[in-house]
């Protein structure tokens, strides 16, 4: 492997917004109190074109995180290197922090349905990732971080709870976590187990970023739609989560109903507040 065989820390970046065409301009103009922006990966593959542009002179003033929806690291088609090469020319050309993508499978037979689909949690699915993990790494040559989706189903052989296999991938795969407490908020409640139980199961060590974000209440179920601000339940999950995890870079994530960038930054605000108190409390500790 030519990943490094130890641990690499990824440097704490504050609090920072998904970064979207609806504010590039007045990003530029007004240099918003931020510290950092997470990109969409495949926005900006092609080269040339405005999306390059405007996120060539937004990365001079912040630092850049690339965030994939196309690596489908749990599917059965072979990895796909024509897609992984754009993603390494992107790196070489925005030199972002670090690089992540969703634990999931997206299609098969080469479709891409273009949904963030979960796994069957069993040992033969856990060491069919962590090869893939591998070989994207290696072709990358940087570790990656993985992020727990949110889920509507499970599968009947699954013989591991979710934490347990985002745990055992990371360690084996030697690779990091983006830890999104909004799905875990999510999936807890369309599955009925104790988020806490999540959070503690998780090694502290592996989680490099935090997402957080509003979803759809359907009285029985939730769904994720990043389409609306994040709820209180999701504040104070988030708020036991840096009991545990301590300081971890953490943004906003929004993808629909996109509102002005000022209230986004009004959240990622209440973030960094509820950081200080936490994080105020654990030195006191």
């Amino acid at each position: 492997m030519t990943h490094p065989k130890q641990m690499k820390q990824y440097p704490y970046l504050g609090f920072g917004l998904g970064l979207r065409p609806e504010h590039y301009e007045i990003i530029l103009e007004q240099q918003p109190k931020l510290d950092w922006f997470e990109i969409l990966t495949e926005n900006y593959l092609v080269p040339g074109g405005k999306p390059i542009s405007y996120l060539e002179r937004i990365r001079k003033d912040y630092p850049i995180v690339m965030h994939g929806v196309s690596l489908s690291l749990g599917s059965c088609d072979p990895i796909d290197f024509t897609y992984l090469k754009e993603v390494k020319n992107l790196i070489q050309h925005v030199a972002p922090v670090w690089v992540s993508d969703h634990l999931c499978w997206t299609g098969v037979n080469h479709l891409n349905m273009h949904d963030l689909l979960p796994l069957p949690y069993t040992e033969e699915t856990i060491s069919h990732v962590v090869s893939r993990i591998n070989q994207v790494q290696d072709y990358l040559g940087q570790q990656i971080l993985i992020e727990n989706v949110s889920s509507y189903l499970t599968y009947q052989h699954s013989d591991l709870q979710e934490w347990e296999f985002v745990t055992e991938i990371a360690k084996r795969a030697d690779c990091f976590i983006l830890l999104d407490v909004n799905n875990i908020y999510v999936s807890s409640f369309n599955h009925s187990f104790d988020p806490e139980d999540y959070l503690q199961a998780i090694p502290i060590e592996r989680v490099q970023q935090i997402h957080l974000a509003g979803h759809t209440h359907h009285g029985d179920y939730i769904i994720d739609t990043h389409d609306a601000p994040v709820i209180q339940p999701v504040w104070d999950l988030y708020a036991t989560t840096l009991k545990r995890f301590g300081a971890v870079s953490t943004m906003i994530e929004r993808d629909d109903n996109i509102p002005p960038l000022a209230e986004l930054l009004n959240e990622v605000e209440q973030a960094r507040i509820i950081a200080q108190e936490i994080l105020e409390e654990k030195a006191i500790a």
